[in-house]
């Protein structure tokens, strides 16, 4: 029998009306047999997600043990637990389900006070709204406690979960695992970071050995670039794992990243999809492709607020060990380096300037001691923008065409570097001409395509 995972986002389950959104979708493919469910999201923009109400009402349980705030601190942590109670049982009606979640809820509240952990506290949130789904499509519920493990430092225990959960649902045809937690050796609950129901509907898609990874959000897919700076940007319709992880580093977001990997391995393509226009193909994530591109870039990401060290000496090209040395400087202070395009007789090293700031005259001093260099110059207010794709490899002129853009946009190119294998071109440009680059790479690529 076939068999996809799908993982529903927050902003899909957050009511009952988007509950029937989402049953409908599973309704409609009987491969959809593996469901993994976010915490109710945001049902309006001034709305406050489940989760966030989780913490808070934990955080209110700690600090009941206050004498001096006792009282008041128990009447938050009663108010905001009734309220987490009210809005999964407007769920609940507004689905003319009988299900109770009163037992649940006494077991919560006997957890808060005594303080189990804001790990616990926070994978209420899935755990419940699982109970509810599991009820709705009448599928069996599997605690991820149960299935999903971290060792006793908290990392990741791929290879006992992967065999326990093969195991468990080797025997269920249809079920409903909560995402973002699972347990470690003692039993107590432990999350993934935010975003992490993304990770357990990864571990679930490479343990069924599934057809498919549907990731359905409130977005169709991945768009072309930000949406914040181009109006309505086209979506991509089928992008590589490479040019995903290109596109992540420089800020674009979606997925997260971890959720990658367990699938990756497997070969197994994910879909970004939107709940609440499921006719819509969204983004299809693979290892590979034949397909060519629409466009010959996928996408442009970017980031502003980087700072630029430039270390310049006569013949440091026949100095061993002159790039070494200067990098260890950076090491040494902690400062991670993103970006080092260098010439005959310089060297250029882009860091976060936030990062760098606290450290910079250690690091300058430092790279006196090192290499003596002839002039040392420091630039901020940066920004890098990814031009990725990988169609460009096939595509002369490319580099070409968006110096011509950019130019014709009257930005100052400040550096160009293009990794070998021909699937990126990182731009840098002044915070101020961050937007109009991007708009004058999307309309050379894009509008003028189309």
């Amino acid at each position: 029998m076939e068999n996809k995972v799908v993982k529903f986002g927050g902003s899909s389950l957050a009511s009952a009306a988007q509950f029937e959104k989402v049953g409908a979708i599973i309704r409609k493919d009987k491969s959809r047999r593996y469901v993994i469910p976010s915490a109710p999201g945001k049902r309006t923009p001034d709305d406050t997600k489940v989760t966030d109400m989780l913490y808070s009402c934990y955080g209110h349980a700690i600090l009941a043990y206050d004498d001096e705030e006792k009282d008041e601190q128990m009447e938050c942590f009663e108010e905001l637990l009734m309220l987490i109670k009210a809005r999964y049982q407007s769920i609940i009606d507004g689905l003319g389900l009988s299900i109770s979640l009163d037992k649940e809820f006494s077991v919560i509240r006997q957890n808060f006070l005594a303080k189990i952990g804001r790990d616990y506290a926070a994978s209420r949130g899935e755990y419940l709204n699982g109970k509810i789904l599991a009820e709705y499509l009448g599928y069996t519920f599997i605690d991820a406690a149960e299935v999903i493990f971290f060792d006793d430092n908290g990392n990741f225990d791929a290879e006992t979960t992967d065999r326990v959960l093969s195991e468990r649902l080797a025997k269920v045809e249809r079920a409903v695992i909560p995402g973002f937690y699972g347990s470690k050796a003692d039993g107590s609950v432990k999350t993934f970071s935010r975003g992490g129901s993304d990770i357990t509907g990864s571990i679930v898609a490479k343990a069924v050995h599934a057809e498919m990874y549907e990731n359905w959000t409130d977005v169709s897919g991945f768009l072309i670039t930000d949406p914040r700076v181009i109006d309505n940007p086209k979506p991509i319709d089928v992008i590589t794992y490479r040019e995903l992880r290109e596109l992540s580093y420089m800020g674009a977001t979606v997925l997260h990243e971890d959720a990658i990997f367990p699938v990756r391995k497997e070969g197994i393509p994910i879909n970004i999809r939107n709940t609440n226009a499921p006719e819509d193909k969204g983004t299809l994530i693979v290892e590979a492709t034949c397909q060519k591109p629409r466009f010959t870039i996928t996408g442009i990401a970017g980031k502003k607020d980087f700072a630029s060290i430039t270390v310049e000496k006569a013949m440091m090209n026949a100095e061993v060990g002159f790039c070494r040395k200067v990098l260890e400087v950076f090491e040494e202070n902690h400062v991670c380096i993103e970006h080092m395009p260098s010439g005959i007789d310089t060297m250029t090293i882009f860091v976060h300037g936030e990062e760098f700031e606290e450290k910079e005259q250690n690091v300058i001093s430092g790279i006196h001691r090192a290499v003596s260099p002839d002039v040392l110059e420091l630039e901020s207010d940066l920004a890098l923008i990814a031009v990725v794709g990988r169609g460009m490899r096939a595509t002369r002129g490319t580099s070409g065409r968006i110096f011509s853009a950019l130019a014709h946009a009257n930005i100052n190119v400040r550096m160009i570097d293009q990794g070998s294998s021909e699937l990126n071109i990182i731009i840098g440009v002044s915070n101020h001409d961050f937007e109009g680059a991007i708009k004058a790479i999307y309309d050379i690529f894009v509008n003028t395509q189309i």
